[in-house]
């Protein structure tokens, strides 16, 4: 048995504050590092201590593995939680944590490795009897080795990066004429995001669903899983909403695709908290005449598992601790129960009214939503400014009721409530997305958004009452900001040696405009 005692956690922002939680919860301590970008994050603030890493640039901090474990050893830690991104999934890192006498609260490094690659984990899905995506068995070389598997498997077709995940160096091919740029597209994509061009080639599933199954696993042989989670709802390739359990799944398909999440685990070796993910073929509402086929592992704690907290109980941070000291899980599958249903929206600093630009900047107002059911996983407070370094995700909005009708109404309410004033963000993209018709019916597959986006561009904008208040709230804001600007600048608006004529210029300009308001 490893006793840990305290956890530096490799990360940043609302999943940083999220393990910061769970170790107070257990009464460890936590050690937070941070860029000079995020000096005054909430963090680094929660956590018992923290550490600098060094500049914004992710590489030059959060991905700089030798920064990382050299606070982890200035700061007496003895295991390290990479979250999710940045680290979480580098079987390296956590190959040079165990070199440094750190527990990795996560898979073991070779395990990592061989489920992060895509052509071996399709190898471990084969093994264990499970179905996967036609495609090649291999790499393709060349745009020329692509299109020859094109012909055998007939188009559309799928492009997919080797080490790849989130979406990137993914391209869907229609026809033959697209092979060529989209595979030179992908691969360049796939290099700059994973340092690896490499490329396969699959059948592409047409308007499937996108069905996860958490499960957890000790070093005893215990595995259970936890259900699914439905992730349908995509914006090019990358999951915005997420919900269980899924609106199509019934109990004889869920012990199925349950059922194959174990035996890729149990193939792999596969310990602490994971996710399988699968396409669920046939939108014909009856799951019983449903195919499932394997996509890929998620080694790690996905950005969703709040959702499966929802309705299980089970706090995943908490059991991965528990599997990384080497304890035995505390239940059996038999043991396992699912309560209600969970909807999660990922709420991004972007702005949907200008085809989601990143919206970085200080957050003036803040209003979080509460009540019945309603959780709330972020990193925002009054004040806060969101860097324009990092992935724009701010906050998991969670909604749980009774049954899905009810965990809907709660969302809505929970969106309404929800105000941050001075960024732009994706609230107002749920609020037509939980109005949608055919989202509150269950009638949608992994394209429903990018369609209900490209034919109701206008409706994603806010309701015209909300927009009067939130210009109302913005009118205040620039008024308290004026004065203050004034305040501050005013001995130096004549111009000093200290401020660069540009400053000078832009500060004159800017009080300018605000004076008109």
């Amino acid at each position: 048995m490893r006793s840990i005692r305290r956890i530096l956690i490799a990360n940043r922002g609302e999943i940083a504050v999220r393990v910061i939680r769970a170790c107070r919860d257990l009464g460890l301590e936590s050690v937070a590092v941070y860029s000079d970008a995020d000096r005054e994050a909430l963090h680094v603030r929660y956590a018992t201590s923290a550490h600098r890493l060094g500049p914004a640039p992710a590489t030059e901090s959060y991905l700089d593995v030798e920064r990382v474990l050299r606070a982890a050893r200035d700061s007496g830690a003895d295991a390290v939680h990479p979250g999710y991104g940045f680290l979480a999934e580098n079987a390296a890192f956590a190959r040079d944590c165990a070199a440094a006498g750190l527990t990795f609260i996560g898979p073991s490094p070779e395990v990592m490795s061989t489920v992060g690659d895509k052509n071996e984990a399709r190898r471990i899905a084969e093994r264990a009897g499970v179905p996967t995506v036609p495609g090649s068995p291999g790499p393709v070389e060349s745009a020329a080795e692509a299109a020859e598997w094109a012909d055998k498997l007939g188009f559309p077709v799928m492009l997919k990066a080797i080490a790849g995940g989130g979406g990137k160096g993914m391209r869907r091919i229609m026809t033959a004429d697209e092979l060529e740029s989209a595979f030179r597209l992908a691969s360049s994509e796939a290099t700059s995001a994973f340092g690896d061009g490499r490329l396969y080639l699959e059948k592409l599933i047409e308007a499937p669903r996108h069905v996860e199954i958490q499960i957890l696993a000790d070093e005893h042989g215990n595995r259970v899983h936890l259900g699914e989670r439905e992730c349908s709802l995509q914006r090019r390739h990358q999951k915005v909403l997420e919900e269980a359990p899924s609106p199509i799944v019934d109990d004889e398909l869920r012990a199925q695709m349950g059922s194959a999440a174990l035996a890729i685990a149990q193939e792999a070796g596969y310990t602490s908290a994971g996710t399988v993910e699968f396409l669920l073929a046939d939108g014909d509402g009856h799951s019983g005449s449903k195919s499932f086929y394997f996509i890929e592992v998620n080694a790690r704690l996905q950005v969703e598992h709040a959702v499966t907290e929802a309705l299980t109980g089970i706090d995943l941070v908490a059991a991965q601790i528990a599997i990384a000291e080497g304890r035995e899980l505390p239940f059996r599958q038999e043991d396992i129960t699912r309560r209600g249903h969970a909807i999660e929206c990922r709420i991004y600093a972007e702005d949907p009214s200008n085809n989601f630009a990143p919206a970085p900047g200080r957050i003036h107002g803040l209003r979080i939503p509460g009540g019945p059911g309603i959780r709330d996983d972020s990193s925002l407070y009054e004040g806060y400014e969101v860097p324009v370094h990092y992935d724009p995700l701010i906050s998991k909005l969670v909604a749980w009721g009774h049954d899905r009708p009810s965990a809907i109404a709660r969302m809505r309410r929970a969106l309404e409530e929800y105000k941050v004033v001075g960024i732009a963000t994706t609230i107002p993209l749920f609020q037509r997305v939980l109005s949608d018709p055919d989202f509150v019916a269950g009638r949608f597959d992994t394209g429903y958004l990018d369609q209900l986006l490209a034919t109701d561009r206008e409706a994603v904008d806010l309701p015209r009452e909300e927009e009067i208040a939130d210009v109302a709230r913005l009118a205040a804001a620039l008024r308290t900001f004026l004065a203050s600007e004034q305040r501050a600048f005013a001995p130096r608006l004549g111009g000093s040696a200290s401020m660069s004529a540009w400053k000078h210029a832009g500060r004159l300009a800017a009080l300018g405009g605000l004076a008109k308001c």
